[in-house]
């Protein structure tokens, strides 16, 4: 501050004519001595405000003060704040940096040329976090510096997740015996790293306990106030704050400083009392006249030479001579030409363009604080180190600190402060950390970064578990579950693979999952296939062998035409199956229930009518022209036609309004299942619903017609294969729904395949074994035998129960009369009557003639056999 005003005083340019005055208080730290040195300068002030010349000779006295330069602590700052407020003195600290002093309402006459602590809390959690630390220690001195700025901090380490496992405050007032429980505390705490808001004095006790303690494995983080002080940083600490990182201010430079400092002597100042200290003390000697010699006279200190004034300042090594990193000094410099800057623009000044009362200008002679005051909340200029300086209302200097790491010396042991990176906080390009790694030492001597987290690191594959009880910051590792994953350390929640990715066996990465479809190449798709095209190939040759043997009986008495028609169907059943293998697309899923469908109604439908038609003309008494009209080919044919078109309809409908679709089915693990998604299951319930109606008609009328001629249907055999059908479909229900995947397919496939194949084995393959192998039982013959002999037992079955019903009517008219032994039946189909059966008992034969041939039958009822038919 003294060079700064003797250099402005000799400045021609700045107040020229003008010279500055200025008197230091030392406020000993403490805020009582700094409101005493207030008080003294706040009087003087008001009794210059009385204008007392009149009455006494004041010509002596000390002038007003104008603005005041300080404090360096933020509690003192604060107190001298509230004080010279009242009087509107303009304050410029060079060091309080708490947040609280921002407060321009409450401390309205304040300014400062130092950074708010509010980015250097910022700074130092942006540190912690940069070093991937997540559980500190935090210490702050009791007052309006220690506890914002720790509060401030602690916020940070909230949004950054990063735990506090001690959070104290210390004072240079502290006793021994809490000092030494909070070291108890330090030592048995896990956190390795330790953060400290406070000033030198503040810290200084903690420290020494410490080092008294011989704790080396801790990692300080000191904020700016002590960064950098001699008080803490000595030689004998070393061992234990060697590695410390430090926030200093940006160093500035100011020109003759150095020249300055090296021509100081007690003699050129001997009213300054700091000077003669320093001399003193830097020399270990007293001066004339000092006090502290007495002391030494008096045994309280150790005895000391007199200072013969010829010693060399610059032969020794003091911190007083470190010109080169100027930080406090510096910001001392800029508030010393902030305030000379607002006196000069009141020298300036311009009548009419003034900052008071209709643009009036202040008188530089008669210059008021009050009149500094508000001049300095206007000024804006540029200092040396190129920054802007204002003090109006809202504004902060941009935080830039240089990060210092405590080095030892090699050459004499003591503490040098390597500047390892920097912070700077821009308002308008946001933050930024800079720091080199290598050139830290840690804890004194190491290169690794300490380890200072609750619990160890969480491998890649695993992700932080919350325990009950403790910290988000303490945690178990738990492995991610199937299909989510991490990919690095200390993940705090698992990622989920994409749909089409799978989580590997360690859950450190995804992996492509496989696709699966019911496959042409695999195995299971090509055995279906080749069933489907053994049936195609089956049903061909059968369809062969009818087309070549098409004008023989049997063709002819299984309704040629329809067989045709059925043999076609089911070669397009067997067929429809490879529809359903294969991958998806959306024209397979829109195809293949359809085919499916109408395939299995034309087929079925094609039975009903053949089996229903045989049934009707047997069953006929007298077959009319009417049963030949209306059970002509055409009609058939309608019939067929009618049932499929039904089914038709109900596939149309299915398709305009929920049409199937291919889809990938991402819900099984490891696998995606490229399935149809048929849109609308109450569709498909329809149209297999359907089917299964027709074929129970068809079970109706077959099992109905289970006695006709064998050559006219295969009532049985189709009995038989309907039951199949029956099984088949019903089973295919709770299998259907039960399976996933490519087995949906494949469970269609075989039922497809397995009710196909019982209709071709059951219908056709009897017929085919006696075209090809039987040609005997293939004649004209054979089949009006069968037919006249199915005509006869169906009259022996209509006499009998004539003859039941008559013998039941005699007995309840002439009571116990004997039945006649027996009788015969004889018929002709020539025409003749029927013979008594007492004329020709026994005689001969009945005979019925079929062409070239003659069949004899003879019936036999017997009362005493219990009318057995033989």
């Amino acid at each position: 501050m003294i060079f700064a005003i003797e250099e402005i005083n000799n400045s021609s340019t700045l107040l020229p004519n003008i010279t500055l005055g200025y008197r230091i208080f030392d406020t000993c730290n403490t805020v009582s001595k700094a409101l005493e040195a207030s008080l003294s300068f706040v009087a003087q002030n008001k009794i210059d405000s009385l204008n007392l010349d009149e009455f006494c000779n004041c010509t002596g006295n000390i002038p007003s003060t104008i603005a005041v330069v300080g404090a360096s602590g933020s509690a003192v700052s604060t107190a001298v704040a509230d004080l010279v407020g009242l009087f509107y003195i303009p304050q410029i600290s060079y060091a309080s940096s708490s947040r609280l002093l921002s407060n321009k309402n409450q401390y309205k006459s304040f300014m400062r040329t130092i950074p708010t602590d509010e980015y250097q809390a910022i700074a130092m959690a942006a540190i912690i976090d940069h070093f991937q630390w997540n559980w500190v220690i935090a210490i702050a001195s009791d007052d309006e510096y220690g506890r914002p700025g720790i509060e401030k901090f602690e916020n940070e380490m909230f949004h950054r997740d990063i735990c506090i496992d001690l959070n104290v405050l210390i004072s240079q007032y502290i006793d021994e015996a809490e000092i030494r429980r909070l070291a108890d505390r330090i030592e048995n705490s896990t956190a390795k790293v330790i953060a400290v808001f406070a000033s030198g004095p503040d810290v200084e006790p903690l420290i020494k306990e410490m080092v008294r303690r011989n704790v080396t494995d801790r990692v300080w983080l000191a904020s700016e106030a002590w960064a950098s002080s001699s008080l803490v940083a000595k030689p004998e600490y070393i061992d234990v704050m060697g590695g410390t990182i430090g926030f200093a201010l940006r160093a500035g430079h100011i020109p003759g400083f150095k020249e300055f400092l090296q021509q100081v002597h007690p003699k050129k100042s001997s009213h300054n009392e700091f000077v003669r200290e320093f001399w003193e003390e830097t020399f270990n000697c007293y001066l004339e006249d000092s006090p502290r010699n007495e002391d030494s006279e008096n045994g309280s200190t150790s005895f000391r030479p007199l200072c013969t004034g010829e010693e060399d300042i610059a032969s020794v090594e003091t911190p007083y001579l470190d010109y080169t990193h100027l930080r406090i000094s510096y910001n001392v410099y800029v508030a010393v030409y902030a305030i000379a800057q607002a006196l000069q623009d009141i020298l300036t000044c311009t009548p009419g363009k003034g900052l008071f009362a209709n643009g009036s200008c202040a008188d530089i002679r008669k210059v008021e604080a009050w009149q500094v005051l508000k001049q300095l909340r206007h000024l804006n200029f540029i200092n040396s180190m190129g920054e802007r300086v204002r003090f109006d209302n809202g504004s902060e200097l941009s935080a830039n600190y240089t990060i210092i790491n405590w080095h030892r010396s090699p050459e004499d042991g003591s503490v040098v402060f390597k500047e390892v990176g920097y912070y700077s906080i821009h308002n308008k390009n946001g933050a930024k950390l800079s720091i080199d790694k290598t050139k830290i030492l840690w804890n004194g001597h190491l290169t690794e970064v300490p380890f200072s987290n609750c619990s160890d690191e969480c491998e890649p594959g695993t992700r932080k578990g919350i325990i009950d009880g403790k910290p988000t910051c303490c945690f178990e590792c738990t492995e991610c579950s199937d299909g989510e994953y991490s990919d690095h350390k200390d993940a705090s929640v698992c990622s989920k693979c994409p749909n089409n990715s799978w989580s590997n066996g360690n859950h450190t990465s995804c992996f492509l999952k496989e696709i699966e479809f019911l496959s042409w190449t695999e195995p299971f798709g090509i055995a279906l296939t080749l069933f489907a095209v053994l049936g195609v190939l089956l049903t061909a040759f059968v369809l062969g062998v009818f087309v070549q043997f098409r004008d023989t009986p049997v063709v002819k008495a299984s309704n040629r035409e329809l067989s045709f028609l059925l043999l076609f169907s089911l070669i397009c059943c067997f067929s429809s199956s490879l529809i359903f293998i294969g991958e998806p697309q959306d024209w397979t899923c829109r195809v293949r229930q359809p085919a499916f469908g109408i395939s299995f109604v034309l087929c079925i439908s094609c039975i009903l009518v053949k089996t229903n038609r045989v049934l009707l003309v047997f069953e006929a008494k007298i077959p009319t022209s009417l049963h030949r009209k209306w059970w002509g080919l055409n009609l058939q044919f309608l019939l067929v036609f009618l049932f499929t078109f039904v089914q038709v309809m109900i596939c149309v409908v299915w398709l305009y309004n929920a049409p199937p679709g291919s889809y990938k089915n991402y819900d099984i693990d490891e696998i995606i299942f490229i399935t149809c998604n048929e849109g609308s299951m109450m569709a498909l319930g329809f149209l297999i619903g359907y089917t299964c109606l027709l074929a129970a008609i068809c079970f109706f009328f077959a099992f109905k017609s289970r006695k006709l001629p064998e050559n006219f249907t295969e009532a049985k055999f189709i009995t038989f294969s309907m039951l199949i059908f029956f099984i088949v479909w019903i089973s295919f229900i709770p299998a259907y729904f039960s399976t996933y995947g490519k087995f949906v397919s494949a469970v269609e496939v075989i039922a497809i395949l397995a009710s196909s194949f019982s209709l071709l084995a059951c219908i056709f393959f009897n017929k085919v074994y006696i075209i090809l192998l039987k040609p005997s039982r293939n004649t004209t013959e054979e089949v009006r035998c069968s037919t006249a002999a199915h005509s006869f037992k169906a009259a022996a079955r209509a006499t009998l129960r004539h003859s039941s019903a008559s013998r039941k009517r005699s007995g309840s008219v002439g009571g116990s009369s004997a039945s006649s032994p027996s009788s015969s039946i004889s018929m002709k189909t020539n025409g003749n009557e029927t013979e008594s059966p007492s004329t020709r008992r026994h005689s001969q034969k009945p005979r019925v003639s079929f062409g070239s041939g003659t069949v004899s039958l003879s019936f036999s009822f017997e009362e005493a056999r219990k009318n057995s038919v033989k």
